[in-house]
């Protein structure tokens, strides 16, 4: 007897907007991106979770925030 499951995870952009401060790379302009993240387990959503992920506009790498 074999279980399949079969799990879904599907990322939608909510909103995009320009973020305060600069890119350390290269110096570019920075964009926060709200995201919402659904969880779908055999076409069923489980949950959701929201997110704001920060990119530079010219160089298009990821940018973390650290908290000190």
């Amino acid at each position: 007897m074999s279980i399949l499951m079969i799990c879904n995870g599907e990322e939608t952009e909510i909103g995009r907007q320009l973020a305060g401060g600069a890119c350390p790379y290269c110096g570019g302009k920075v964009h926060s991106v709200d995201v919402r993240r659904q969880w779908k387990f055999c076409f069923m959503p489980i949950c959701f979770k929201f997110k704001r992920k920060y990119f530079c506009t010219y160089c298009s790498r990821r940018l973390v925030l650290y908290f000190s």
